[in-house]
């Protein structure tokens, strides 16, 4: 009984007495305490008025009034109870606090998560009938000295609950049944009659605005969260629903209500965050068991290697191919290099990220035919809803009324926020013109829910091109970018540059737009810590094209680079992308100029992440190369460099390593390089394997933690 109320225990825990009978009482005071329950109970749920389980639930408070008259009668006449006796009012001390637990459930519920529940709560109700029969045939009643009335009620009770039968009531029950035919119609790529639905939801569900909609919504979104694999309807049957309920809210409700007022300049900001990563530090950790053992990230396509042990596909092909034969986490020797799907593993993923708001998208390639089988009818329903849904709210974008087209735009950035079908069919039915000029609104929530939704669509790669394609769209993506009303707007904007920037040719599109290098450096140097993640992210991804070298140094990006080495949490991904900068020439002599550019990266060396220091040190190595004089003097006068560079040499990873050999070779072959080194320079390539001796070059070596996901908005 107590699975089937942990949402209601959730929102409001019982008290310890549900679950433990009152110990060291006297007959008077156990009978006065049990009597008091149930008088409390009964004047709470006598009057109450319930949509559905009426005729159960009027049934059990009529046997707790039945309880109420016996333990009046005993707590006046009687004073000395039977051993047995003191246990049954015990017994039914707990039964009175379930019976409790039940009501609350009934009366806090949703109306649709109680015709959902409708078999199993009505078996509930059943159970306690039979404990009320069992603890009535053990009570002594003749020892009690009953008065012949209550007697007699007594007596009635115990012969009613030993005939009580499980009670569904059929009128819920075929309501509960109209409940999924309405499901099975979209399963079928069929949008129900309008007026049938209005019917049901008005009338028998009496669901008659958009706030009650939208708790419906909230409820059995909270079961998805909390689901537990044993108990139906299942996860994605809920979401069906949750669809359903939300084509309801807008088809029969419309757009025009209290919402437009109140709603939507006060609506609960979504998390903001560009990188899982990002979102793990500052609100959530990501289960050890979630992420790959190679890079730390959240696995977006689990494998299962030879050994039996999991990983990131990404991370092992490319452990492997750089030519490692064993196992990252065991040591053990491959066998072979078959990799198998963790089905099971990336599904708990999937429900993880869903229900803790981080966007999970697994690489197109995967094979989730498994997935979608197992998934099964429900989620086509879905979909189709969810489809219906988004025309509506396309249809309100088109022409609806500023306060429409703000709510539209708003629900369009919760529909986009998961799922590759979600933003297909959102864009392919038409939002992203519409969402184009509504980045140009002077409501800011409306700008705000714009830009998100596009950010939110743009995880899609073919809607990359749908938005780089709308003529004017990345003109204004970037003047949100450096105009926006509201700081999420901005970082928004961000964040959509830099998933836009994931296809090569839309590097120098962006970085030639005017103003929008110098919004991303501004945002790094004086935004949020969100903000300077979604700014540095983004400027790695342009700097890997070499033609964006002089707009990254003439709009200020690389001066705000360097401020960035010294800020958690970007400065990781900073001395990456110097790494790619300082490749050109010009960008090596941008990078030498900058006063604090050498004392970040050795900074970096000596206390960065693995992979900062291998980003630090191969920007070291380069601006000795093509960074002028200067460059290598500064570098070469860095205190402590020589024992960073050792320390790397045996401790770094394998680029690391490569790349503290090289530069150790660098500073050998200048002159006085032994002498500025305490003559430790020869020394320097002890470390280095012949591999590493012959390393020239840098390119292909930056590496970011690239499990990058935007944010759930």
């Amino acid at each position: 009984m107590a699975a089937i109320f942990s949402s209601l225990r959730r929102r409001r825990s019982p008290s310890l007495e549900a679950f433990l009978a009152p110990t060291n009482l006297n007959d008077v005071a156990l009978v006065k305490t049990v009597g008091s329950v149930s008088s409390d109970l009964i004047s709470s749920f006598s009057n109450s008025s319930v949509q559905f389980q009426r005729k159960n639930s009027r049934a059990l408070i009529r046997k707790i009034e039945v309880f109420v008259i016996l333990l009046e009668f005993l707590s006046e006449f009687s004073s000395n109870l039977s051993s047995t006796s003191i246990l049954c009012f015990k017994e039914l001390y707990l039964l009175l606090y379930r019976s409790k637990i039940l009501l609350d459930y009934i009366s806090q519920s949703s109306k649709l998560w109680l015709l959902l529940q409708h078999q199993s709560i009505s078996g509930h109700f059943h159970d306690l009938s039979r404990e009320i029969s069992t603890l009535l045939d053990v009570l002594p009643i003749n020892e009690l000295n009953l008065s012949d009335d209550v007697r007699e009620q007594i007596e009635l009770l115990q012969k009613q609950s030993r005939k009580s039968k499980l009670f569904i009531d059929k009128n819920d029950e075929n309501s509960r049944l109209k409940l999924y035919e309405f499901l099975d119609e979209f399963d079928r790529g069929k949008i129900p009659d309008p007026v049938e639905l209005q019917k049901f939801f008005l009338e028998k569900l009496r669901i008659r605005d958009a706030q009650s909609c939208r708790s419906e919504i909230e409820f059995l979104e909270e079961q998805i969260y909390h689901h537990e694999g044993d108990v139906e309807p299942t996860a994605s049957v809920l979401n069906g629903f949750v669809a359903m309920t939300r084509y309801c809210r807008f088809l029969l409700f419309g757009f025009e209500s209290d919402e437009v007022e109140l709603g939507f300049m006060n609506f609960k900001r979504p998390t903001k965050g560009l990188i899982n990563q990002e979102i793990a530090d500052t609100f959530i950790t990501i289960p050890k068991d979630f992420c790959c053992p190679i890079t730390l990230d959240l696995m977006r396509d689990p494998v299962i290697v030879s050994t039996g042990q999991t990983y990131d596909r990404a991370s092992i092909t490319r452990w492997t191919d750089e030519g490692h034969t064993s196992c990252p986490k065991t040591g053990q020797m491959l066998t072979h290099t078959r990799l198998f799907p963790n089905l099971a593993l990336r599904n708990l993923i999937m429900q993880w990220c869903t229900a803790h708001g981080v966007v999970f998208d697994p690489p197109e390639s995967a094979d989730t035919s498994a997935e979608l089988a197992a998934m099964g009818s429900s989620t086509r329903a879905a979909v189709e809803a969810n489809k219906a849904t988004a025309g509506l709210l396309i249809q309100q974008l088109a022409n609806g009324s500023q306060g429409a087209k703000t709510i539209a735009a708003r629900e369009l950035r919760l529909l986009a926020k998961t799922g590759k079908d979600n933003r297909a069919y959102i864009a392919e039915a038409g939002a992203i013109p519409h969402l184009r000029k509504l980045l140009s609104s002077s409501n800011p929530i409306a700008q705000e829910n714009s830009v998100t939704a596009m950010l939110n669509l743009s995880i899609y790669e073919k809607n990359k091109s749908r938005i780089m394609d709308e003529e004017g769209c990345l003109e204004s993506i970037v003047e949100v970018l450096r105009f926006g009303h509201t700081t999420e707007a901005r970082e928004n904007a961000a964040a959509t540059l830099f998933s836009l920037s994931a296809v090569h040719e839309y590097k120098k599109w962006i970085a030639d737009e005017g103003g929008a290098v110098e919004a991303l450096a501004r945002l790094l140097r004086d935004g949020t810590p969100r903000g300077k993640k979604d700014a540095v992210t983004a400027l790695f991804n342009l700097s890997t094209l070499t033609d964006t070298c002089t707009r990254m140094i003439e709009a200020g990006a690389v001066t705000a680079l360097v401020g960035a080495l010294g800020v958690d949490g970007v400065s990781e991904e900073a001395a990456g992308t110097l790494a790619l900068i300082v490749r050109q020439p010009m960008g090596a002599e941008a990078v030498g100029q900058e006063e604090m550019a050498v004392a970040g990266l050795i900074g970096m060396m000596r206390c960065g992440t693995p992979r900062a220091k291998e980003n630090a040190v191969a920007a070291l190595l380069e601006l000795c190369r093509s960074g002028g004089a200067a460059a290598m003097e500064r570098v070469l006068k860095a205190p402590a460099l020589a024992g960073l560079l050792q320390t790397l040499q045996i401790y770094g990873t394998k680029r690391a390593r490569r790349k503290a050999a090289s530069l150790a070779r660098v500073f050998h072959r200048c002159e006085g390089a032994a002498l500025q080194f305490g003559g430790l320079g020869i020394g320097y390539a002890f470390a280095g394997n012949s591999t590493a001796n012959n390393d020239t070059s840098f390119a292909g070596d930056v590496s970011l933690p690239m499990s990058i996901s935007v944010p759930v908005l």
